[in-house]
C-alpha cells in the first residue's frame, strides 16, 4: 500500500470531517450526529482497506458487479456496505450477499424482490426509499416521487426480511440544493409520523453537505472529496 496515497486520504479525510464538524457546530447538532458513508466506487480494495485503517466504517458502491468482488476482498474489514444505485429486480439476490443497506429502493417490485432474495438467505437489510426530488421527476435518475412515498413506506415496512430506515435523496441538477433539501426534510418529516423507526435522512455529497445537514440529514455519501476524481472504469 502507498505511505502517499494513505497520506492523501488522510488528508482528504480530515477536511471532510472538519467539514460535517462545522456543520453539526451551525446546526446545533452534538459532535458526531452525522454518520460520513465514504463512496468507493470505481476505487479499488487497496483504498478501502487504507480507509479502514483511517476509521472509516461505512463504504457505498452503486453497481454490483463492482461491489460483490471488492466486498469480498474486504470482509475481513467488519465495515458497513451500502448500495446506492438503480437496481433490477434481477440483481437483488446478488446485492443481498453482501450489502448490510440498500438505499435506493423506490417501487414496490424492487422491494419485493429485496425481501424474497433477504429471507432466502436469511438475513435482514436496512433499507432507505430513494427520493426524486426533482420538478418535473426524472425517472431516469431512479427515485419515488414524494407523492408516493408513504404507500412503499408501507409496503417495506411490512417485508419481513426489510427494515425500513429512512429516505436518501440527491439535489437535482441545477437546483439549490438548500431548497432541494427543504422539500425532502418536510418528505422525512412526513414519514416519521408514520414510521417513527424511519429517522435517517441520507443526503449531500461532495458539494453540498453543508446544505443536507442543514436540512436535517444523518449521513452523508462523500466520494470524490475524500478519493479524488474518479479514475476510468475498467
Amino acid at each position: 500500500m502507498s505511505a502517499d496515497r494513505r497520506a492523501e486520504l488522510e488528508a482528504n479525510l480530515a477536511d471532510v470531517r472538519g467539514r460535517i464538524a462545522a456543520a453539526e457546530r451551525a446546526g446545533g447538532l452534538e459532535s458526531g450526529s452525522v454518520q460520513l458513508v465514504v463512496v468507493t466506487k470505481t476505487w479499488p480494495a487497496s483504498d478501502v482497506r487504507l480507509l479502514a485503517g483511517l476509521g472509516i466504517t461505512d463504504v457505498a458502491e452503486n453497481r454490483d458487479q463492482e461491489a460483490r468482488p471488492k466486498q469480498a476482498e474486504c470482509s475481513d474489514l467488519g465495515l458497513r456496505w451500502h448500495f446506492v444505485g438503480q437496481l433490477q429486480r434481477n440483481k437483488a439476490r446478488h446485492v443481498v450477499a453482501y450489502a448490510d443497506e440498500v438505499e435506493s429502493v423506490d417501487r414496490v417490485e424492487l422491494a419485493t424482490a429485496l425481501d424474497r432474495a433477504a429471507s432466502d438467505a436469511g438475513r435482514t437489510i436496512d433499507v432507505l426509499l430513494q427520493v426524486d426530488l426533482a420538478d418535473p421527476p426524472q425517472p431516469h435518475r431512479g427515485g419515488v416521487v414524494p407523492a408516493d412515498v408513504a404507500a412503499l413506506a408501507d409496503h417495506v415496512s411490512r417485508c419481513a426480511a426489510l427494515r425500513l430506515r429512512g429516505l436518501m435523496a440527491v439535489a437535482p441538477l441545477g437546483e439549490d440544493p438548500r431548497t432541494a433539501f427543504a422539500r425532502l426534510a418536510v418528505v422525512a418529516a412526513d414519514l416519521r409520523r408514520d414510521h417513527p423507526e424511519a429517522s435517517v435522512l441520507s443526503a449531500g455529497m461532495s458539494h453540498d453537505l453543508e446544505e443536507a445537514v442543514e436540512a436535517g440529514a444523518t449521513h452523508v455519501r462523500v466520494g470524490t472529496a475524500v478519493l479524488g476524481g474518479r479514475p476510468p472504469l475498467g
